[in-house]
């Protein structure tokens, strides 16, 4: 099975608690001042920046920070990432303002191009790379570079802009004759500085424009150790960094869409199966401590302040997005949506849209939001990118099989097709009744869940519409048509299909949640408490213990009141009873500046 994702600008977010995140992400990338996000290019082409040498405080000045200062080897990162969440949003949304926005930025960096005479376009020196070929220590310049890269080649792919593709003209022409001389002079250059994303990004290039010189620079990327470890079926992420490796799975997936050689998918899929299936993971879906693979199956060991590197859960989710599309297994979307809610929701502040560079899990904990202009760690710019991401997750064809797939619950519309074969499919939760005396009258819980969801179809069209079944749920999934619940419901795979002559038409499908208790497999007496793939924390500065002598609903009651937030009701709020000490339970996501536990010793 191959699933073909939408095209771009065909999935649009419609109101709900992701288009809330995303618009705040795009305040942000709004607020942030050009000036600030091309300093190091300007410094690195010799150009003044207007009014900086009058100022007395640098505190005033219109200049990053951080991992964003001029005196920072990694500095420039951020403005790569920006430009690629920028253009898909553009390509998303048609946001005029933020496309004027970038166009602006292509501008200035074509002229920072020329300055540097005609190829070099990094916010660092060139002799960074001198030091990769005599093997002196230099943070990550590849790294670097790939980002610039990257946001450049989007720019291009998703917002149309031509110049960005002159620049990357440019650029590439430096890399062809620096991994040409490296040949000759220390073939290792290649494979340091944080190069992982190089294989990924050389090989779309090739993929866009058909240019052969593209796809020399992947095959001068495309040798690395961790491969070869990985095919002689070794466990090559135990104790490595994981943001570092996590890129060459992207490269090798990438090597696959445009060759069509299964041994990149293998590679993909060997890779997924030793970070995730056999490593095991935390609650949240994350699989790391202090930037680093934990050993399998010991997570317990590692639970601190440092956990969950929101680099890693950006780039797993990327990786598992093309896992899902190369073999349709529904598997691979019930890992994206855990990672959705406790990941890009829970590390991102619903207030700034700034990120936490860490999610700690250990018992009282908090969490430690960046500043709008004073940090900018790695994490700055996952998270601007993972906020824009939602719409190309929300939809996928089978073409051959006549069949549309939902693989996330996120509240979204979808056209598939054209002329007579056009159909529109939008998706929301659908909570019935705004009486809550009716919720209990009718014992319906339903009625106030996130979990109900309503679709409606427009189309003129026989086809096969398949709602993923996800793994958390309980028990048989609820659905009508029309108000009329189906003879029978076919449920293969994962998936719920539907395959009928559609017009104009409504589902309703329920999911039944439930809460379920998730152990440490090396600290069995710890458990964290779900809701369906949704982790709750208490709101607690230690771990006062769960009593739990049968279901965890025994112990653990939800809370109900009437909103006019996102939802009408308020979700997945609970309290617990009968405990020593009772405590309010939240989902991760909605924890801001409180201190929280999500992890308690079960008795």
């Amino acid at each position: 099975m191959m699933l073909q994702a939408m095209e771009t600008g065909k999935v649009h977010l419609l109101p709900g608690l992701f288009a809330e995140r995303a618009e705040v992400n795009r305040a942000y990338l709004m607020e942030l001042e050009n000036q600030g996000l091309l300093q190091n290019f300007y410094l690195e082409a010799g150009i003044i920046m207007p009014g900086l040498q009058v100022v007395e405080d640098p505190e005033t000045a219109l200049l990053h920070w951080g991992w964003e200062a001029p005196t920072c080897q990694l500095r420039g990162h951020f403005l790569g990432h920006w430009m690629s969440a920028a253009a898909k949003l553009v390509a998303a949304t048609g946001d005029v303002e933020l496309k004027a926005k970038l166009i602006k930025i292509v501008d200035e960096l074509e002229k920072c191009q020329k300055l540097n005479g005609g190829q070099w376009i990094g916010p660092i020196p060139e002799k960074y790379f001198k030091k990769l070929e005599r093997e002196e220590y230099i943070w990550s310049p590849q790294y670097v570079m790939h980002k610039t890269l990257l946001g450049l080649m989007h720019a291009y792919q998703y917002a149309g802009i031509e110049q960005s593709l002159a620049i990357l003209d440019g650029i590439s022409d430096w890399y062809v004759d620096w991994v040409k001389d490296m040949e000759v002079k220390n073939p290792h250059a290649v494979y340091s500085g944080e190069e992982g994303g190089m294989l990924e990004v050389w090989a779309t290039l090739y993929e866009l424009t058909g240019e052969e010189k593209y796809l020399a620079l992947a095959k001068a990327y495309d040798h690395p150790s961790i491969f070869r470890k990985l095919e002689e079926g070794k466990d090559a992420l135990t104790n490595c960094h994981a943001n570092a490796s996590i890129p060459w799975a992207h490269g090798a997936a990438k090597m696959y869409e445009i060759t069509g050689d299964d041994r990149w998918k293998k590679l993909a899929e060997d890779f997924f199966r030793f970070a995730v299936t056999e490593r095991g993971t935390y609650c949240t879906g994350g699989q790391n401590a202090g930037e680093f693979w934990v050993p399998p199956k010991m997570q317990g060991h590692f639970l601190g302040d440092r956990n969950q590197e929101f680099c890693t859960v950006y780039n797993m989710v990327r990786l598992a997005d093309y896992l899902y599309r190369f073999t349709g297994k529904a598997e691979y979307a019930d890992y994206i949506e855990k990672n959705l809610y406790n990941g890009f929701l829970a590390q991102q502040n619903k207030h700034t849209g700034l990120p936490t560079y860490f999610l700690p899990l250990r018992a009282g904990a908090k969490k430690k939001w960046g500043t709008k202009t004073r940090d900018f760690w790695c994490c700055y710019g996952t998270m601007v990118q993972a906020q824009t991401l939602y719409p190309e997750l929300c939809c996928f064809s089978e073409e051959e099989k006549d069949r549309l797939v939902i693989g996330q619950y996120i509240p979204s519309e979808v056209t598939w097709g054209e002329g007579e074969k056009r159909v529109t499919v939008s998706q929301s939760v659908d909570m019935k009744s705004y009486n809550a005396q009716a919720f209990f009258d009718e014992k319906d819980e339903s009625q106030m869940s996130r979990w109900l969801l309503k679709f409606t179809v427009k189309a003129n069209r026989h086809f096969t519409l398949s709602l993923r079944v996800p793994r958390w749920v309980k028990s048989a999934p609820e659905v009508t048509i029309n108000g009329q619940k189906p003879e029978s419901v076919e449920i293969t795979e994962g998936y719920l299909n539907l395959e009928r002559d559609w017009a104009e038409d409504e589902i309703t499908v329920y999911f039944p949640a439930g809460l379920t208790l998730e152990n440490l497999p090396d600290a069995p007496e710890l458990a964290a408490v779900l809701e369906g793939p949704i982790v709750l924390a208490s709101l607690s500065d230690a771990d006062r213990g769960l009593k739990i002598t049968g279901k965890p609903e025994d112990a653990i009651q939800p809370r109900y009141e009437h909103t006019y937030d996102v939802f009408p009701w308020q979700q997945s709020t609970y309290q617990t009873v009968g405990q020593a000490q009772n405590e309010k339970l939240v989902p991760l996501y909605d924890v801001t500046d409180e201190s929280y536990t999500v992890y308690h010793t079960i008795s």
